[in-house]
């Protein structure tokens, strides 16, 4: 049955009026999200980040710049005299200061031609192989190992009776056997080798990602128009692993130019100093002869050498990201 509503009850029935809300603009919603809070904008994360600030100022930039002070004086942990730039014209007069920087320069070099290559071309004879995660898995298990059992195995077999030279003499090459970690510069070519037993599986790692991120449907194109082997490899591989390859080297670099390590248990930079690097230096100079004024010399020279090289790595690496900022820039 319907209910029938007569003009008198329709009256006296309250009228609900809805009210238009006004819309916001963009500008208008941030400005009024800003005056919610105290802290609002950029500034609303500062409360979290400070104590990150704080860390990074406590072990970093305290630290480099007091190297920097340390470095005008001469400090026995005694007394402190201010001599300017003695420390660093020592340098140059110092023959174990230029033996380190040239190990330091072979640290380099070998870790750029050994690890990093190895690492691309066993990533790529691998890739979309049947065992080639097996042998994937085989190659990157040394590099969960750390650096100090690293340099022990590695001492086990580079002493003149160690596993090398039994080996050798064993299969009758008596002339191959070497005194590996006692003359230069075989002991430093000996722990570059060793290092590259350990680093090479994390370029595995990171150039086995980069080849499956290769977009399937480059390859085919490129298989359709005939490329195979050393062509598929130079002009559709390398090319698409470029971002990854500026990630690989420019770790090497920073870690070749901070060699320490395994120096230390192997060496510890003898016979005589011959094998130590920038690192081993500037630890020996300050910490186990007390010279601090020259150690932060040699720090700071160091730094020097790690920053400029990254930077000039990276900038001529990334020609196009720099081209793309100018032209928003402009």
């Amino acid at each position: 049955m319907t209910e029938i509503v007569t003009p008198a009850q329709r009256a006296a029935k309250p009228v609900r009026v809805r009210r238009r809300v006004p819309t916001r603009t963009p500008h208008q919603a941030a400005r009024a999200a800003r005056g919610n809070g105290r802290l609002g904008g950029p500034l609303a994360a500062l409360p979290w980040a400070l104590p990150a600030f704080a860390f990074v100022g406590v072990l970093l930039v305290y630290p480099f710049f007091r190297s920097v002070y340390d470095s005008f004086f001469e400090d026995n942990g005694f007394t402190s005299t201010f001599t300017g730039f003695d420390n660093y014209a020592r340098l140059a007069d110092d023959p174990i200061f230029g033996r380190s920087l040239l190990n330091t320069l072979m640290w380099v070099a070998g870790t750029l031609l050994l690890p990093v290559l190895a690492g691309l071309l066993i990533a790529v004879a691998t890739h979309r192989t049947r065992f080639g995660g097996i042998a994937q898995l085989v190659i990157v298990l040394p590099y969960a190992i750390s650096a100090a059992a690293t340099a022990v195995l590695w001492n086990f077999m580079l002493t003149s009776d160690g596993a090398v030279n039994q080996v050798l003499r064993g299969v009758g090459l008596d002339s191959w056997a070497q005194t590996w970690l006692l003359e230069w510069p075989q002991n430093t070519l000996s722990m570059i080798v060793a290092s590259t037993w350990q680093a090479t599986g994390l370029n595995v790692v990171l150039f086995a990602i980069g080849l499956r991120a290769i977009p399937q449907d480059t390859v085919e194109a490129a298989q359709l128009d005939g490329a195979s082997g050393w062509r598929m490899f130079r002009y559709i591989t390398l090319p698409q692993l470029r971002a990854v390859t500026v990630v690989v080297v420019g770790m090497a670099i920073v870690n070749s130019l901070k060699a320490f390590d395994m120096i230390w248990i192997l060496t510890k930079g003898g016979p005589s100093r011959s094998s130590e690097t920038l690192a081993l230096s500037m630890y020996r100079e300050a910490f186990r002869l007390f010279h601090i004024g020259y150690g932060s010399a040699i720090a700071l020279v160091l730094s020097v050498i790690v920053v400029a090289s990254s930077w000039m790595y990276l900038r001529r690496q990334m020609p196009e990201a720099d081209a793309r900022t100018a032209n928003a820039k402009a």
